[in-house]
């Protein structure tokens, strides 16, 4: 089952899955008022971030407008572009993409998901995979292979947060007693974003959030993004990708 909050920037609020919740959520009063341009309320659930992450807007375009329904799809109008989602739900969920843009256009986008494990949860990639682990200010980045001295481990709490790309990864399997795998299936660059906030972020009130986030292109920010690290829409028009989730 799936629940989505269209007249909240399309977020993702359920997903129940192998007869439980995924997503975490944290309630902020502040999230119902955001307009275009204001900075991230983090919520929780599954918020779609594009064109960038990290950068400007923050955490993309999408999540603070409201989201319509046009038949079978959920669509998002963000000036630039326009994001349609369909969602199929049995045994897992299946979320089809469409993005919209003049040609030439350049994104990245993440299926931000916080999820809801814990401390013993542990996070399957491909073993050597490039992983891009970002500095605190997002400014840059250092290479390592997965799983990177430990990125795989998703607790307990020690105060550290870390933001990480596997580059490359097209699939990503989270595991805490049961298993949840994010696929995607794209005619693009693929990776897995990682945030692992073990209470060391924001300043003064940290809490702990996990995000596990399927991702085209291989960088938060897309004012960074070389040559091949983004997406650019083709002379189409359009560029289309889907997401599946199961879970075991």
């Amino acid at each position: 089952m799936v629940i989505t909050d269209l007249a909240c920037g399309g977020r993702w609020m359920s997903l129940r899955l192998g007869g439980r919740e995924w997503l975490w959520s944290r309630p902020d009063p502040r999230r119902a008022g955001v307009r275009p341009g204001d900075a991230f309320v983090d919520a929780g659930g599954l918020e779609e971030c594009v064109p960038t992450v990290r950068g400007t807007p923050d955490h993309g375009a999408a999540w603070s407008r409201p989201w319509r329904r046009v038949g079978a799809d959920e669509v998002a109008e963000c000036g630039d572009f326009v994001l349609r989602r369909r969602l199929r739900v049995d045994a897992g969920v299946l979320a089809s993409y469409r993005l919209e843009a003049v040609p030439g256009y350049r994104f990245v986008w993440a299926a931000h998901a916080l999820l809801d494990v814990s401390p013993l949860a542990t996070v399957q990639l491909p073993p050597g995979a490039p992983t891009r682990i970002y500095s605190d200010d997002g400014a840059g980045y250092r290479t390592d292979a997965w799983p990177a001295g430990g990125l795989d481990r998703l607790g307990p709490d020690d105060g550290t947060v870390v933001g990480a790309v596997v580059v490359g990864a097209p699939a990503v399997r989270v595991v805490d007693g049961q298993c949840l795998s994010l696929r995607l299936c794209a005619d693009q660059p693929t990776s897995v974003a990682l945030w692992r906030n073990l209470r060391g972020w924001p300043a003064g009130q940290p809490y702990r959030s996990i995000g596990v986030e399927p991702m085209l292109g291989a960088t938060f920010d897309l004012a960074t993004a070389g040559p091949s690290d983004a997406v650019t829409v083709p002379t189409s028009g359009s560029v289309t990708w889907d997401l599946e989730l199961s879970a075991s």
